[in-house]
């Protein structure tokens, strides 16, 4: 262990940081299950939100579709409710601190700690060998991304608690290591009802942007003809609906649009399930309809109007960055003279 009379900063109390993957086409589950969350976290933490671009080439992005999709993520969270003046919203490779950080974070990391990533053997499925270092290092970044703003917390979905659980093995290796009370142990922030919304063509299966039929998701891009149209071919069973929670556990494709329902409808899963409790699946899809066009309508007309102006939607990731960086490059500085390198 080594020893050092380095003073560290404080560690922040209130200071959110998340990240979502811009590739475009983002659908129901990401709107209910992240970033209406975050919208509704503002007016308690300081919220950084960030399109992780560099996750998203470590599989490989066309260049073009990477700048519009970047563009277009922005205007999601924009029109669902992120204030950029009040939050931080950027892309991340414009901030060089995660990078940076991400390499000092890949010698302190453990191949152990990795090769217990879950998600790197789903993404990489067969084909590991040729998979990229990128995908591999990938939580490596995560944690870079968290630490360099050394944010008291991330909203996780349960895809993502292995990766911050490795981002507070990081922390505290490097912690010990340095014999500092450098980065903070991030906590998880999990919201009560967590919305896991699954694909309308099988229950079983979470909405996925990468899922061959378009007809599975519902996204952020679709207007009212095609939200009607996708929940009335979704999957269902001959059954009626009931108010029996347990009767639905064998029901995956009726439970997945009772859940859609209550989500939207903001109210707890029982009560849609007493609301509608011996309805046909044709009544309880028609208000389904009604209600996913009057809550996502609203959101896509406004993220087509700032797609149409990408000036003011790259002033905003200019802006971000800026500010982002304003916190970040003290942090990794403070990194350094922990590490022992010279800036002269």
């Amino acid at each position: 262990m080594a020893s050092t009379t380095k003073q560290v900063s404080e560690h922040p109390t209130n200071r959110i940081f998340s990240g979502i993957q811009p590739t475009g086409n983002l659908h129901l589950g990401n709107y209910l299950g992240a970033i209406r969350n975050w919208v509704t976290l503002q007016p308690d933490y300081e919220c950084i939100y960030c399109m992780v671009d560099l996750h998203a080439v470590t599989m490989y992005q066309d260049p073009a579709e990477l700048t519009a999709s970047t563009r277009e993520v922005t205007a999601s969270l924009l029109a669902s409710g992120i204030d950029p003046k009040g939050s931080i919203v950027f892309n991340q490779s414009q901030v060089h601190a995660h990078a940076e950080l991400a390499w000092l974070f890949n010698c302190v990391s453990r191949m152990g700690w990795l090769n217990r990533m879950t998600q790197f053997k789903e993404k990489a499925g067969k084909n590991r060998e040729n998979a990229s270092v990128g995908l591999y290092a990938y939580p490596n970044l995560m944690a870079a991304d968290i630490l360099a703003y050394k944010a008291s917390h991330v909203p996780v979905g349960a895809d993502q608690k292995q990766h911050l659980e490795l981002t507070r093995d990081i922390a505290q290796a490097f912690n010990s290591t340095y014999d500092v009370d450098c980065f903070p142990m991030t906590e998880p922030l999990i919201f009560g009802e967590a919305t896991r919304v699954m694909s309308l063509r099988d229950g079983s299966k979470k909405m996925s942007k990468s899922e061959p039929s378009d007809m599975s998701r519902i996204t952020l891009t679709d207007g009212p003809d095609d939200i009607a149209k996708k929940i009335r071919k979704a999957k269902t069973d001959p059954l009626p609906l009931t108010a029996s929670l347990e009767d639905l556990e064998d029901r995956p494709e009726a439970k997945n649009l009772m859940v859609i329902f209550a989500a939207l409808s903001n109210v707890p899963v029982t009560e849609v399930h007493q609301r509608f409790d011996g309805a046909e699946f044709s009544q309880f899809k028609k208000e389904l309809i009604e209600l996913a066009v009057e809550v996502l309508s609203p959101i896509t007309t406004e993220m087509q109007r700032l797609v149409a102006d990408p000036g003011y939607v790259d002033s905003v990731l200019r802006d971000g960055a800026e500010r982002a960086a304003e916190l970040a490059t003290p942090i990794v500085k403070e990194v350094q003279d922990i590490m022992g390198f010279l800036r002269p």
